[in-house]
């Protein structure tokens, strides 16, 4: 029988719709291991475009040779990046293990797509200086974290009001990649930005409380552990949404963060404004903060730390521009 994945139901051993539907079944595994929702749409999207492109094969009917032909025609058809290549295959494994389970052997015939060895775009000071000039409010705060503490886009997004110690000039990073904690540096520069910032959510918080919400999303199990938490200050995200909306996860309407967007579209106007000639993103504040660290002597362990890196090796691209040019060597000419 035909199978999309979504709209028929599993057919197996001659049962159907008595089964829940597969995606069904994928997104409540991960939900079961706290996966992110991002990780779950882009899980999802790959699953169901690999059941698409095996029409009107049932996925258990498939093995690592079908997966290793989805997979080399994104390489070879579809030009994707390395990344959107391993992203894909990691859905794939976590269907057939996590959900299936099916241990698919080692799939050694698949094309790689290349991963490009790009140096990342980092501005001087006065560029960042004037990038960060022609934004206000709470882009320019948010701008700031990214530069001056180091953060990832979703980390700056997500922070709560607890991670953040203004009398230790510290940030507390929750949960960032690779599902690490750390703590990073809080510039004093914007102590009292930050500080109003909070007073706003604050205000916000006790609006919503009185309004009968002003309950927000809690990470894995601390809903059911702590069942107050939800509606404690602590727990708000410091650039919360200014509408609430519906959590796709439960079904409950509560204030969730910022739209990471609002941020992306704000720095890509910034940059056009300033004339740069270079693609600049949130991210490459989060080059520059590296960069700019280790042209000013510090440590490269202490900079791994502060970027929450597995391995120096990824820290040590930032090397490229240190002080003069290319691995700070001194042309030969302004000699």
């Amino acid at each position: 029988m035909s199978y999309d994945g979504e709209h028929t139901p599993i057919s197996s051993g001659g049962r159907q719709g008595g089964e829940p539907r597969l995606l069904e079944q994928v997104r409540g595994r991960m939900r079961l291991r706290h996966y992110s929702l991002r990780t779950e749409q882009a899980y999802l999207y790959w699953i169901r475009r690999y059941i698409r492109a095996n029409l009107p094969r049932h996925p258990r009917e498939l093995d690592g040779v079908a997966v290793e032909a989805f997979l080399t025609r994104l390489a070879t058809r579809d030009h994707v990046a390395a990344s959107t290549q391993n992203q894909a295959l990691s859905a794939l494994l976590f269907l057939y293990r996590e959900v299936l389970g099916i241990e698919l052997p080692w799939m050694e015939n698949v094309v790689r797509a290349r991963r490009p060895q790009r140096l990342p775009v980092v501005l001087s000071r006065a560029q960042v200086g004037q990038l960060l000039a022609r934004l206000a409010g709470r882009e320019a705060l948010m701008a700031g974290l990214l530069y001056g503490s180091g953060l990832r886009l979703m980390e700056c997004v997500r922070l709560r009001v607890k991670d953040v110690g203004l009398a230790r000039n510290e940030l507390l990073v929750r949960d960032g990649k690779g599902g690490k904690d750390r703590m990073t540096v809080l510039p004093a520069a914007l102590r009292e930005a930050l500080a109003r910032q909070l007073a706003e959510v604050r205000v916000l918080h006790a609006r919503d409380l009185a309004a009968g919400f002003g309950r927000v999303h809690l990470p894995h199990a601390l809903a059911r552990k702590y069942p107050n938490a939800a509606v404690e200050l602590a727990w708000r995200y410091v650039f919360p949404a200014t509408r609430l909306s519906v959590d796709p996860r439960d079904g409950v309407q509560r204030r969730h963060h910022i739209d990471e967007k609002v941020l992306q579209k704000a720095v890509r106007r910034a940059a056009l404004e300033s004339g740069f000639d270079r693609p600049v993103t949130p991210h490459t504040l989060r080059h520059c903060f590296a960069t700019h660290l280790l042209e000013a002597g510090a440590d490269i362990r202490t900079v791994q730390e502060l970027l929450g890196h597995k391995d120096v090796a990824t820290t040590q691209r930032y090397t490229h521009v240190l002080n003069r040019g290319a691995h700070g060597v001194l042309s030969p000419l302004d000699r």
